[in-house]
C-alpha cells in the first residue's frame, strides 16, 4: 500500500512538470527509475496513464481523472504533515501571491509590512501584472482579487467590500465646476474603466443610472487615478485605492451621499487544503480589511 501511495504522487510531480526528466530532478530521483516506477503504476491499475512523445508527456483521459483525484489525496498528505510541523516552529516557506497593483501599491502594502514582521520565516513573491493568473497550472498559492469571482471551479473566500465614491481634482473643479447630483455628470468628463458607459449611483435606498462619458476609456486604475489629479476628470473608485491623493489634497470627494456599487475583494485559492504560510496571511489580511 505504501508503494501505490508513493507512486501516486510521483505520477502527480510527472503530469505537473509535463515530463520525465523535470519531476525526477524535483523529486531528487533517477530519470529512469521514475519511469519505471509509472510503468509499474499503469500495470497495477490496467490502464494508460500518459502519452509519451520524444517532444512531451501528456495524461490520456484516464490519466487526467487520475491525477484530478490524486492531486487532491497528495495535498492532503502534505498538508497534514505540515500542520503537525506548524506545532514546532513558525510558518514558513515562499508565498507566491498574485495582487491587484494599484491596490497593492496603495493599501496593502503597510499590511503585507506588517504581516512580513510577523512572520520572519515567510518569503514573498509577488506577482503584480494586470493579467489574470491561472491558479491551476501557475505555481501561485493565492490571489487577491476585486469584484465578483469569476470561476466557480476555484476556492474564493471573502475579505472585505470596497465602496466607490466620486472624487475630483481641486483644480478640475474650479474649471468646470463641482457636479451635485448624479444628472450632472452628464456634463463633465467622467473617466471609464474598460469603456463603460453609465455609472450606478446610490443614496440610501434611491438608485440612479447615470450616463458618462468622457474623452478617455483605460483599463487601468492607476492610469485613471494619475490623469484625476491632472485636473482631467472625474472618478468613481473605493477610498482606498485613492487614500494618498486625499491626503496629499491632489484629489477630493465629491457628492458625498452618492456612491457606487461596493465590490468585494476576495482571496482566490486552487484548493481548501492550504498550507500555513497561505491560511495566515488570508485570515490576516480579512482581519485588517474587514476592520
Amino acid at each position: 500500500m505504501d508503494d501505490y501511495l508513493n507512486d501516486m504522487a510521483l505520477f502527480v510531480e510527472v503530469v505537473k512538470a509535463k515530463g520525465f526528466r523535470s519531476a525526477a530532478d524535483t523529486m531528487g530521483m533517477p530519470n529512469s527509475t521514475l519511469s519505471r516506477r509509472i510503468s509499474q503504476l499503469e500495470k497495477s491499475i490496467g490502464l494508460r496513464l500518459l502519452h509519451r512523445t520524444t517532444r512531451k508527456i501528456e495524461p490520456t483521459e484516464a490519466g487526467q481523472i487520475y491525477f484530478e483525484r490524486c492531486k487532491r489525496i497528495v495535498d492532503e498528505a502534505r498538508l497534514a504533515h505540515e500542520q503537525l510541523g506548524e506545532m514546532l516552529a513558525q510558518p514558513s516557506g515562499v508565498l507566491r501571491a498574485s495582487l491587484p497593483v494599484d491596490f497593492a501599491v496603495t493599501y496593502l502594502a503597510p499590511l503585507i509590512a506588517e504581516f512580513a514582521r510577523l512572520y520572519p520565516g515567510i518569503a514573498f513573491d509577488f506577482d503584480l501584472t494586470p493579467r489574470r493568473v491561472d491558479l491551476v497550472s501557475e505555481p501561485f498559492d493565492v490571489a487577491i482579487r476585486m469584484g465578483e469571482s469569476e470561476s466557480s471551479q476555484l476556492i474564493a473566500r471573502p475579505l472585505a467590500l470596497l465602496t466607490p465614491y466620486l472624487y475630483a481634482s481641486p483644480g478640475y473643479l474650479e474649471r468646470s465646476g463641482e457636479p451635485s447630483r448624479p444628472a450632472d455628470l452628464e456634463r463633465h468628463e467622467c473617466f471609464n474603466i474598460l469603456k463603460a458607459n453609465s455609472w450606478m449611483l446610490r443614496d440610501g435606498k434611491r438608485a440612479h443610472t447615470v450616463p458618462v462619458g468622457g474623452r478617455f476609456a483605460l483599463n487601468s486604475v492607476g492610469m485613471i487615478r494619475r490623469l484625476a489629479t491632472l485636473d482631467l476628470g472625474i472618478i468613481l473608485m473605493p477610498r482606498e485605492i485613492v487614500a494618498d491623493e486625499l491626503a496629499n489634497g491632489k484629489l477630493r470627494q465629491i457628492m458625498p451621499r452618492w456612491h457606487g456599487t461596493p465590490q468585494p475583494v476576495y482571496a482566490i485559492t486552487e484548493t481548501r487544503l492550504l498550507p500555513a504560510k497561505t491560511q495566515r496571511f488570508i485570515e490576516f489580511l480579512r482581519e485588517r480589511l474587514g476592520r
